[in-house]
């Protein structure tokens, strides 16, 4: 039957890969569903749809060698750190609470606090000792020294040594009377001088005094200069021989003072060897630095004290820095903040008179210690975006321990004398998430991270749809909407869902594993029915919330459809044309995406054999669209011009788009043009077309089907459906379809048609209303086929470049002649 414009009309019914309106989209019948509500329905037995990489996340678990650390792919929305989260907590449940971590003081280094490991609780248990002997032996010491016993002994001590001083002074003295002179002690020193009835003498003795006598006393003065000096040794040892003693008493005091509660404390921590060796080591240096702390003012002893330098009693104090309860299990930590400092642990500072001090008591956890023992998670991207965070992580894992440095100490600028705290040991298992992009970048660039991530768990994004995966899909609808604290879900609504999974995914045989959307439709869904009233969520109120969701983000949508019927964006949709195409293209906006028509031309002459593509020349075209472009043009050489030479000049443009073109799905569209103006044949503009081609010709499958057929069907509706209009995709696309029921119900009415193709010939034949055309066994064309007409013209362009290249008037070879009932123009 020939249509008005000369073209065969293809009546649906009969037309070339028509599907059927049953094909365009897989609904999820209700009533297979054997359920009414999901009130009944159990929670599903495992991860919807992930059971190798439970399988994976299992083996990383129960193998504790080195390096069995998990990286954990997926995409965003998979719910990977939930799933993953609950394996890890039921793991951590069957295995007990690590020890606790303390730092203490270093009495041989204190630049260099040192680690105590002790029990799950027993840590915080020792704090609390220690707390409280701070507070009481300050106490016990000041009682003891203001006690009589510490004080009468002192005195004896000091009566004693006053004795034997006298003593001396008093045989020296004696000895200098014997001898004729008298000892007197002056602000300088001990003297001696002449002795006269028992005492020094007077001036005027001193000048009666002959000459002989005069020699005399002054032999013996310097005669006493000896046993003088001796003295003067003897004093000094005395005083100190004095001072032991009573350094010696207060040790003893200090002792007895804070030997009893050490011992209370020894009692206590009897079964902790690291322990008793730390209080030895307290009571020792209580003992040794008695004096200095009683001299410690009690009101800011605890605390300034600690940080200028002065002696203080916060020394004997624990930092507790990993604590744990021995009623819990192993640790599941999940750091969101992963910088260096937060990884490996810091020392903080206070300020101070102008400067930063800092002492054992302020070291603090990172989360590698603070899940040592058992679990961590942590987001790749987040760590290694923040500096130094990756390869500190990898140096703890490779050295089995964690020291605390800060970034300036670790890059060599700081200069001052930091802390430097005793490294932790490590024994934790480190779960790392990100996308598989992520994990493969790792894999080919840092040499460590197959050594150190041995286990990979791949979270599927979808799963096949058969009767089993839709009946734990509904489980999972269920248990996500419970957890919410939700409305039950009809099986409607759950038949609805289901779909909804399918589109999801792009492909009408599986179901997308992703929770996200998920989540976001039932808390929508609930919210619909609960503006209708209703107390069970049905099909309505997701199809509700789903045109909610479509038409809070389709604003940039609406506006290109407004562009294209007020024909400011040129798009027909019917008529024919030769050389043009209606293409299809998808504009993503987030999770929001939209297909829209696209005019496509091409022009042809003759020429060099060159292909012009435009948008790649205007630096517009991106690789994939370029190498689909190459493609078209090596489909042409090989099938038209394996004989002669391809003597076409041709250029290729998406009209009126001023973005970056990618991808090649417009390739099938753009050979379309192609073949139109060489053969001259108009092309249908009532129909759109999507699908790349490889060499031979066939059409390959292209992504986002569903809405570059519903951005299409979306124009046309609104310019009015005439039963001509309809996209042609690729037959390997036929099974991803999930169309909008909009769509199907067109599709059912003769409204609009959806034509799968599997080769250019089969778009070609469609589109101008004239067979392609295959060759014989003598490889000739059959008369008035477009491959026929093709061919003929590109045989007639390489006569005349030989004709030009020889100087022959043009046209003396075989002329092409456009075919007769194909004007060429537009036909209305």
């Amino acid at each position: 039957m020939k249509r008005a414009d000369g073209l065969l009309a293809l009546t649906p019914p009969t037309a070339p890969g028509l599907l059927r309106p049953e094909e365009l989209c897989a609904r999820c019948d209700p009533e297979l569903l054997d359920f009414e509500t999901t009130a009944g329905l159990p929670p599903p037995a495992q991860p919807f749809g992930q059971a190798r990489a439970v399988d994976a996340v299992a083996l990383g678990l129960d193998i504790a060698g080195p390096g069995y650390n998990l990286f954990v792919l997926g995409r965003p929305g998979s719910s990977r750190h939930e799933v993953v989260r609950g394996l890890l907590q039921a793991h951590a449940a069957a295995r007990p609470a690590p020890d606790d971590w303390c730092y203490i003081y270093n009495f041989a280094d204190p630049n260099k606090p040192r680690t105590l490991r002790l029990p799950a609780g027993e840590g915080a248990r020792l704090r609390t000792a220690m707390q409280g002997f701070v507070g009481e032996v300050g106490k016990a010491i000041q009682v003891a020294f203001e006690g009589d016993e510490y004080r009468s002994r002192v005195e004896a001590i000091e009566k004693d040594y006053k004795l034997r001083e006298e003593q001396a002074l008093h045989a020296l003295s004696e000895q200098a009377r014997a001898r004729g002179v008298v000892m007197l002690r002056t602000p300088q020193g001990f003297a001696f001088a002449p002795m006269k009835d028992g005492g020094p003498m007077s001036q005027e003795q001193l000048e009666a005094m002959t000459e002989a006598e005069r020699e005399r006393i002054a032999e013996v003065i310097k005669g006493m200069r000896e046993p003088t000096m001796q003295l003067m040794h003897e004093l000094p040892r005395l005083r100190r021989e004095m001072q032991n003693r009573v350094r010696d008493a207060s040790r003893d005091t200090m002792g007895y003072a804070a030997g009893h509660l050490i011992s209370e404390l020894k009692e206590h921590f009897a079964a902790h060897p690291t322990v008793l060796e730390f209080l030895d080591q307290v009571l020792a240096d209580v003992i040794e630095a008695g004096d200095q702390l009683r001299e410690q003012p009690q009101e800011d002893g605890d605390e300034a004290s600690g940080f200028t330098g002065q002696l203080s009693l916060i020394r004997y104090q624990v930092n507790l820095f990993v604590a744990h309860n021995p009623r819990d299990h192993a640790p599941v930590h999940e750091c969101d903040n992963p910088t260096y400092a937060n990884l490996v642990g810091r020392v903080d500072h206070v300020p101070h008179m102008g400067t930063l001090l800092t002492n054992f008591t302020l070291i603090q956890a990172g989360a590698l210690q603070r899940a040592n023992g058992g679990y961590l998670m942590l987001d790749a991207l987040q760590v290694l975006a923040q500096p130094y965070a990756w390869d500190g992580l990898k140096r703890a894992l490779k050295t089995g321990e964690v020291a605390i440095e800060s970034l300036p100490q670790l890059l060599g600028f700081g200069s001052s004398l930091p802390l430097e705290p005793q490294a932790t040991p490590l024994a934790l298992k480190i779960v790392l998430f990100g996308e598989r992009v992520h994990y493969y970048l790792l894999q080919a660039l840092d040499p460590d991270f197959d050594a150190l991530f041995r286990i990979a768990a791949d979270f599927e994004d979808e799963v096949a749809r058969d009767t089993g995966s839709t009946a734990e899909f509904a489980k999972l609808a269920a248990l996500r909407a419970r957890s919410a604290g939700l409305r039950e879900l009809d099986r409607g609504a759950v038949a609805r869902l289901v779909e909804q999974a399918a589109r999801a995914s792009g492909d009408a045989g599986k179901l997308s594993t992703e929770t996200r959307w998920l989540d976001e439709f039932l808390h929508e869904s609930d919210l619909m029915a609960r503006r209708a009233g209703r107390a069970i969520v049905t099909r309505e109120d997701v199809e509700h919330a789903l045109q909610a969701r479509i038409s809070r983000a389709d604003r940039l949508r609406d506006q290109l459809h407004d562009a294209v019927l007020r024909e400011t964006l040129l798009i027909e949709t019917s008529g024919s044309r030769p050389g043009q195409v209606n293409g299809l293209a998808v504009i993503a906006l987030g999770e929001f995406g939209f297909g829209h028509p696209v005019r496509i031309t091409a022009t042809a002459r003759l020429g060099e054999g060159d292909l012009l593509d435009i948008e790649r020349e205007s630096s517009l075209g991106r690789p994939i669209h370029s190498k689909g472009v190459l493609i078209l043009a090596a489909f042409l050489r090989a099938r038209y011009a394996q004989g002669v030479p391809f003597s076409l000049s041709a250029s290729l443009v998406f009209e009126q788009s001023y973005a970056p073109v990618e991808g090649d799905s417009a390739s099938l569209a753009e050979l379309c043009a192609l073949l139109s103006a060489l053969s001259g044949l108009p092309l249908r503009q009532s129909l759109a077309v999507t699908g790349a081609v490889d060499q031979a010709g066939a059409v390959q499958a292209i992504g986002g089907v569903n809405e570059k057929i519903e951005g299409f069907f979306d124009v046309c509706r609104a310019r009015g459906l005439t039963g001509e209009q309809g996209v042609l995709i690729p037959r390997a696309n036929a099974k991803h379809l999930m169309l909008r029921e909009d769509v199907v119900q067109a599709a059912a009415a003769g409204l609009f048609h959806v034509h799968a193709v599997g080769h250019v010939d089969e778009a070609i034949a469609l589109l101008t209303g004239v067979p392609a055309g295959e060759r014989d066994s003598k490889g000739r064309e059959p008369e008035g086929s477009v491959n026929k007409l093709v061919a003929a013209r590109l045989a007639q362009m390489s006569v005349d470049r030989q004709a030009y290249g020889t100087g022959q008037p043009r046209g003396s070879g075989r002329r092409w002649r456009k075919p007769r009932g194909h004007a060429g123009g537009p036909s209305r």
